[in-house]
């Protein structure tokens, strides 16, 4: 590729990627095979699981009461501002990448290294957070049905009495490896597949648990007052993104410009009317000091009488939450393998299958890496590392979406963000607020990340980079 030269003059760290460059490519390509509502139901996908199986109880029981529905749609409204920015972008950039990409096109090369570099470690973390979560209802199950397992395979070292390895979410993290292996289109089709029993067994608890609602359960409505409301907002927020993990996936869209801004706004909308309409049937079925925390929907139909259906949400939940670490898995794939095509890691990673046109290599190295996260690192441990990045990826990309607009006007846009600038500043806004409430531990991580990270810039990435040629003697096609 013969980059443009307009970085003329312009620092290493500053040089950006010309929008026109991205989307002509160069290198390694994928395969461009999946359509409108493949793309959402992989958003959906990385969206519904953790947020109505498990966080709508514990907030409901908790902190906000009947409010939780509140709290989804202040965290649903906050998403969405960021939401209507990644739409913008994957009108104008059909690439993978996400927001690495976005931000290697607006506010230049060291910027977009580091919302790269975060997301390979927050992508990761929350594939190996979603299979220990997986794996206790695995375990729960098989031990329901009178199957004696060794104890050292149940948890990680520290877990549990005798725990040596999670291996059920070792296990886990290795099949979805090998399922985007197997090449985007069979992958999506089981995403797909999956997604839409997860979808049916939601609209099954929706309908059943209708005609258990007791509206005496909505009063008081906030229990904890309008506070305890926004404060279940900050949880529930980490429920309603999945739609930036599925944007990656824009260079393997069948008509990029045109489907991926409709994917992005169709999954947010469609898992928040879920929501809301699952909120209102839990807090409706039982009085909010009564709802289970860890369970609240299998338990809330137990409650009435029906453990069948329960049993069958249990296994929903299952399957729903495994549809989350194969939107995940397949975003931190392509930022690696989107940042490697770019020169910023070595070019071996970039290497596709000869005939699924898929990035075999990273592939693999992410479901090893997050197989030996999952195997032996407890929940609490691994979810520390799955925050901060994805924020600072909303707030790089609300940030761009609105120099871009005034820096380049003229460009082509198949979707604009609504209500330019304020839209974009409330998803900066909200993400910063929800950074604030991050633990010290989080922040040190975090910036033992950033120096390696730092290091790997100055000592190789920078000099590797195909943005590098423009300042050559000799410049290569």
């Amino acid at each position: 590729m013969a980059v443009k030269q307009d970085n003329a003059g312009r620092p290493a760290v500053l040089r950006r990627m010309p929008i026109e460059d991205i989307a002509d490519g160069s290198g390694e390509g994928l395969q461009r095979t999946l359509g409108l509502w493949q793309l959402t139901a992989i958003g959906i996908g990385g969206i519904i699981g953790a947020g109505i199986f498990a966080l709508a109880g514990e907030v409901a029981n908790g902190t906000a009461g009947p409010a939780v529905l509140i709290s989804f749609l202040i965290a649903g409204v906050a998403s969405a501002a960021a939401a209507f920015a990644y739409a913008e972008f994957a009108g104008m950039i059909p690439k993978a990448g996400s927001a690495y990409t976005y931000g290697y096109a607006v506010l230049g090369e060291l910027a977009a290294w580091f919302i790269g570099w975060d997301l390979l470690l927050e992508y990761t973390a929350i594939v190996a957070v979603v299979a220990i979560g997986i794996s206790g209802y695995v375990g729960f199950l098989v031990d329901q049905i009178g199957l004696d397992l060794p104890v050292w395979m149940l948890g990680a070292p520290g877990t549990g009495a005798g725990h040596k390895v999670d291996l059920f979410a070792a296990l886990l993290c290795l099949l979805i490896a090998f399922l985007l292996n197997r090449g985007i289109k069979s992958a999506a089709r089981f995403e797909s597949a999956v997604v839409g029993l997860k979808v049916l067994i939601v609209l099954i608890v929706v309908v059943v648990g209708f005609f258990y609602v007791d509206t005496g359960n909505y009063q008081p409505f906030f229990p904890f007052g309008a506070g305890g409301a926004v404060t279940g907002a900050a949880t529930v927020f980490f429920a309603v993104f999945g739609y930036d993990a599925m944007s990656t996936a824009a260079e393997e869209s069948k008509d990029a410009q045109k489907h991926m801004p409709k994917a992005i706004v169709y999954s947010l909308a469609i898992s928040m009317v879920l929501y809301v309409l699952a909120c209102l049937v839990l807090t409706g079925m039982q009085n909010y000091t009564e709802i289970n925390p860890e369970s609240g929907f299998a338990t809330a139909f137990a409650s009435v009488g029906l453990p069948g259906l329960a049993s069958l949400i249990a296994g929903g939940a299952i399957v729903g939450i495994l549809t989350v670490m194969f939107t995940f898995m397949l975003g931190v794939t392509r930022v690696w393998f989107s940042m490697s095509r770019d020169g910023l890691l070595p070019r071996w990673f970039a290497k596709t299958h000869p005939v699924r046109k898929v990035p075999t290599r990273v592939t693999w190295i992410v479901g090893i890496a997050s197989a030996v996260i999952a195997g032996v690192m407890p929940i609490e441990e691994a979810a520390e590392l799955t925050n901060i990045g994805i924020l600072l990826a909303f707030i790089v990309v609300s940030l761009a979406v609105i120099v871009l607009r005034y820096r380049r006007p003229e460009l082509s846009r198949t979707f604009r963000c609504p209500g330019m600038p304020v839209v974009p500043i409330i998803g900066i806004a909200f993400s910063v607020w929800l950074i604030s409430f991050l633990s010290p531990t989080t922040w040190i991580r975090f910036g033992l990340w950033f120096l390696i990270g730092l290091i790997i810039y100055f000592a190789y990435s920078r000099r590797h980079s195909l943005l590098n040629r423009e300042t050559s003697p000799v410049r290569s096609e």
